[in-house]
């Protein structure tokens, strides 16, 4: 996409010669289509919301069909018993909508109760980590309220994948290999995850009958299966087996919320991401910092944009880590964190030449575990749309006879008492997934997300900074190599930058870590962009993961 700021208008640029000389530095051309468009990180799943999609289904049943597909062949990062949040755009009505469907803590979760247990933060993994999963009643208010299907026509490839089985792809076996010593840590995980006590490799043929059967009683009996029937109480069953805190009241009376997105405006685009208890919010905080400098004069992963990107993420983080939290029990300073005046502030404080120490030195926890869809149909109604269970396998624990893992959101809350984002019965926790869209002048133009924990609100800037910026076409913007600041001092640089720009930012303080790491330390994407002049939809899947985006 090429950028003139002057005029206001972002345009596409490709190259097309005999010779293929290409000038974009992926090596996958963006998706098109004219009717609809659907993106995920595994091509199965993308292909489950084209078909929901052909067969006449809106963006919203095609994105719930995606995501629970991605539960059975993707299942380390997403599932019934963990979160979502999504962003919906009714094109008829021209109307943006928020869905937050994150879980609560358990009634019974009180800093008193961890620390007469010996604990001075919630553990990483186990029962105690475990918030009321929220993804189930998100993908099924989505579809009530602005979908076409019923549950049952959108699990359909869930249940057959699940039943049938599926060839199980490169980067998603890697990853399932990462989890292998906690699969084994207990017989229900191994049992249903491992295969021999191995996890699958590239190819092998994976089955999941348990949690195909799980899916099909949801589409025969609707989700108070899962939070008012046998379902839920086996996941009661479970905490209480394993001495932790979930009762059939948290599942009762758990909710998905439907809120306003916050948005920035972004050199002429408006930019949406959710409301807290999200972090869609640090996004746009490092998106107005950058807007005052000339980033489109620096060079894409030169050294100048580099260190400014780290610094306005060092100053966005810290108040993330101060502020984001459930705004049902603390008010957040939205306002006055999006204003230009604290961005200013923020820029008066950023030292071209050198790299700033972080107040804040929050744990670096690793690449969180999600997956991120989208779709546009053919009334150009559009879904972003972000599910997760934070690590991998997220507590470690799967429910006996369901397939379900348990997440370990819980592990994102404070025991401090004096933090804003403490511990306290049915409060949701700072949450890290975030979807995103784009409008210029009112019109939706993109949708778009980032996958992995911390990464996403900087992949997010990446991504945006990558199309508005230095002029890249959509599938570029995603594959281009990225930074993640991690904690303190610490870089991650992915290969295909380069070392002069790695030796300027240690020049600058910054301590500089070079890929490649053991695991995908900058996350995966998908972007679908509408082309208003020429009534085209264009579609973009990142390089580092399986997936594909499909248009038609």
């Amino acid at each position: 996409m090429m950028t003139n700021h002057e005029k206001g208008e972002l345009k596409l640029r490709f190259t097309y010669t005999q010779k293929r000389e290409w000038k974009s530095s992926t090596g996958r051309s963006v998706a098109m289509g004219t009717r609809g468009m659907v993106a995920a990180s595994q091509p199965l799943a993308t292909l489950s919301g084209y078909k929901i999609l052909a067969k006449g289904g809106n963006a919203i049943d095609a994105a719930v069909a995606m995501v629970s597909t991605l539960n059975v062949v993707e299942p380390y990062n997403v599932g019934l018993g963990g979160d979502a949040f999504a962003l919906v755009y009714l094109a008829k009505e021209k109307r943006l909508i928020g869905m937050n469907g994150s879980g609560r803590a358990p009634y019974q979760a009180t800093i008193q109760k961890y620390r007469e247990r010996g604990l001075s933060e919630i553990p990483e993994r186990g029962i105690l980590a475990v918030t009321v999963p929220g993804a189930l009643h998100g993908w099924a208010q989505a579809l009530e309220r602005f979908g076409t299907l019923k549950l049952g026509d959108v699990f359909r490839d869930a249940i057959h994948y699940g039943e049938h089985g599926f060839p199980v792809t490169e980067v998603i076996a890697g990853e399932w290999k990462e989890a292998e010593t906690l699969l084994r840590s207990s017989e229900e995980s191994s049992k249903v995850y491992l295969i021999n006590g191995r996890s699958p490799s590239p190819g092998q043929v994976f089955f999941n009958k348990d949690l195909a059967q799980t899916y099909r009683r949801i589409a025969r009996e609707g989700i108070g299966a899962f939070y008012e029937g046998e379902i839920g109480d086996a996941i009661v069953h479970t905490s209480d087996r394993l001495q932790g805190f979930l009762s059939r009241l948290d599942f009762k009376d758990h909710t998905t919320t439907w809120v306003e997105p916050i948005s920035t405006n972004y050199r002429g685009y408006t930019i949406y991401e959710l409301s807290p208890n999200g972090q869609g919010l640090t996004a746009l905080e490092m998106l107005n910092v950058l807007e005052g400098y000339d980033v489109k004069s620096l060079s894409p992963n030169s050294p100048d944009y580099l260190h400014l990107l780290i610094e306005a993420k060092k100053a966005a983080f810290e108040d993330r880590d101060r502020f984001i939290t459930d705004p049902d029990f603390e008010e957040i300073p939205i306002e006055e964190l999006l204003s230009r005046d604290y961005a200013q502030k923020i820029r008066e404080r950023i030292k071209i030449d050198k790299a700033s120490i972080p107040a804040s030195l929050t744990p670096y926890e690793g690449s969180s575990e999600t997956v991120y869809v989208t779709a546009v149909d053919k009334d150009k109604n559009a879904v972003s749309f972000i599910s997760s269970l934070f690590m991998a396998f997220g507590s470690g624990i799967v429910v006996d006879g369901t397939g379900i893992a348990l997440q370990n959101r819980g592990r994102s809350f404070s025991l401090d008492p004096k933090h804003r984002n403490r511990i306290e019965p049915h409060k949701r926790p700072m949450h890290t997934i975030i979807p995103g869209m784009v409008f210029k002048d009112g019109e939706f133009l993109m949708s778009f997300g980032v996958m992995g924990g911390d990464m996403q609100p900087q992949g997010h800037v990446q991504f945006l900074v990558n199309l508005i910026d230095f002029g890249m076409n959509l599938q570029e913007a995603m594959d281009t190599p990225r930074i993640r600041h991690l904690k303190g001092m610490e870089v991650y640089l992915e290969d295909g930058i380069s070392d002069d720009a790695a030796a300027a930012l240690s020049g600058r303080g910054h301590l500089v870590i070079r890929g490649p790491a053991p695991v995908n330390q900058v996350g995966g994407g998908q972007a679908i962009y509408l082309d208003r002049e020429n009534h085209v939809l264009l579609g973009a899947s990142d390089r580092r993961k399986d997936g594909c985006a499909i248009g038609y």
